[in-house]
């Protein structure tokens, strides 16, 4: 369900920033996030268990650092 929750949250941060905030953080795969989140809602049976995992040990950490940094960079505003 958090994937759900961040895939929807990066969909709408995205629409309001016009594009152009995740943009700047080409580092992040945004379209595999935001398709992973389509799939967790709506594709229950297309599923991939080992997908999953491996985002899980792969890839949140560049996610949360890239997250933590738009956090920062709001704070500044």
């Amino acid at each position: 369900m958090l994937f759900i929750a961040i895939g929807e949250s990066l969909k709408n941060i995205d629409q309001l920033a016009d594009k152009k905030l995740l943009e700047q953080y080409k580092h992040i795969d945004w379209k595999a996030i935001k398709g992973m989140r389509d799939v967790l809602s709506h594709h229950y049976f297309d599923i991939n268990a080992e997908a999953v995992y491996d985002v899980c040990t792969e890839d949140l950490d560049t996610l949360h650092r890239a997250i933590k940094d738009m956090v920062e960079g709001f704070k500044k505003l």
